[in-house]
């Protein structure tokens, strides 16, 4: 063979003189707590089957959503943002407003107006949507959702006479149960609820809520929970350590604790759903079930998760990002989101039997959440830019009324204080 033939032979095993490659649009995207990658890397790599003409490319995953969102903050002043960001919902006004100010957020309104209504009404509740609008407008979509649940350790109820069929709805019904598992041994914690390790203010928040109290005024100047509600729930939290047998450690050893059955009624994220599963596997039986809530009739919950924005100013990566935004929210998406979490489902069709109709059947564990949907409330955050450090200063004083350091009166009268004077 000559050099030549040889020359052309070697160009075309490498590609060299195959034509040219398709364009290729590469997405830069940005989400938080590195272990959600188990289902934000099948997600992206289902899309890019679908759509060979866009990569995904992920950076390091935020730790949590506070410093996740204090990287865009700090990268929005830079102009270092990513294409895309899931943004806690929390966390999700005040993060669009400083955009907004900068032309760094893209409205989907419009280019979800351009699918069509019908599109829209099949794929995306009016609640569910809400999530993601901001004064009005939409600027993400929501893609995971989830309020808080009961996980409970059967045997361990059983043992203490309580019925694992009829768990108590109430909050002085479930600190009495967990005072009995305590009793059954030196080695058992009653309960746990993490408010004093959790990253942000959604176990708190849920306390204020479900006894049907606000976290602000009407006005979103000033705290709304300083009198009775505020103060109940942190006479609650200390009694989860004083009476229902809690010991006050980092959430991800409750997690765990509860896993190798040393917990009896453990409260947490939907999205632990599978995780609990496989650590759990045949060592005992436990089931889930909806959150305590005292008051029945206004009673609600803040609804976690996060929306995906979009933040490129590139017209080309514009456009294939909200391919992107579409294909995460969509049914086929959320089937492998739920089913390797427990979150809630964000688009309608997928809790049809084509996608998540038999998992449900197949996985009681899972439905907690979707049994509470009607209490999901929007998870609002604070005025002010400083919603991170409000919940670092609240956080440290419901530890110090849990611990017993301060009294829940105290407490509240310091943390009305410190909110009030950070949301100005």
């Amino acid at each position: 063979m000559s050099f030549i033939r040889r020359l052309t032979a070697a160009a075309a095993l490498t590609g060299l003189i195959a034509g040219p490659a398709a364009a290729q649009t590469t997405l830069d995207v940005l989400y938080a707590f590195p272990s959600f990658a188990r289902f934000h890397e099948p997600v992206a790599a289902e899309f890019m089957k679908k759509h060979p003409d866009i990569k995904i490319q992920f950076r390091a995953p935020a730790p949590s959503y506070d410093e996740g969102h204090q990287t865009m903050l700090r990268q929005a002043m830079t102009n270092q943002l990513p294409d895309v960001y899931y943004s806690g919902y929390h966390l999700l006004a005040e993060l669009v407003r400083t955009l907004v100010k900068r032309g760094q957020i893209v409205d989907l309104g419009p280019m979800l107006a351009a699918e069509g209504e019908a599109f829209r009404k099949a794929n995306y509740a009016d609640r569910i949507q809400a999530l993601g609008k901001v004064d009005g407008k939409l600027y993400g979509m929501a893609f995971n959702a989830s309020t808080p649940i009961m996980y409970y350790n059967v045997d361990l109820v059983k043992k203490a006479g309580g019925n694992p069929d009829k768990m108590p709805d109430t909050w002085n019904g479930v600190v009495g149960l967990a005072k009995k598992i305590k009793a059954q041994g030196a080695d058992v914690n009653g309960m746990a609820y993490d408010i004093h390790g959790w990253p942000d203010d959604w176990l708190w928040r849920a306390l204020i809520l479900q006894a049907g109290g606000k976290m602000l005024n009407d006005a979103g100047t000033a705290v709304a929970f300083g009198g009775e509600t505020g103060l109940n729930a942190l006479k609650l939290s200390r009694r989860f350590v004083t009476e229902g047998g809690m010991q006050p450690i980092d959430w991800d050893q409750s997690r765990q604790q509860f896993a190798a059955g040393k917990i009896g009624i453990y409260f947490a994220s939907p999205a632990n759903a599978r995780q609990i599963t496989d650590l759990v596997g045949s060592k005992f039986a436990f089931r889930t079930t909806t959150f305590p809530v005292d008051n029945k009739e206004k009673g609600g919950l803040p609804t976690g998760g996060n929306a995906a924005l979009i933040t490129s100013k590139d017209p080309a990566k514009q456009k294939a990002a909200w391919q992107f935004l579409k294909f995460v929210t969509s049914p086929e998406a959320q089937k492998i989101v739920v089913e390797m979490t427990g979150y809630l489902p964000t688009n309608i069709k997928a809790t049809e039997k084509a996608y998540l109709g038999g998992f449900y059947e197949a996985n009681p564990n899972f439905r907690a959440p979707v049994l509470q949907v009607e209490r999901s409330l929007p998870w609002e955050g604070y005025p002010g830019g400083n919603a991170v450090r409000i919940w670092r200063s609240q956080r440290d004083i419901v530890t110090a009324v849990m611990r017993g350091e301060a009294t829940p009166e105290a407490g509240l009268e310091r943390m009305v204080k410190e909110t009030n004077a950070m949301m100005k």
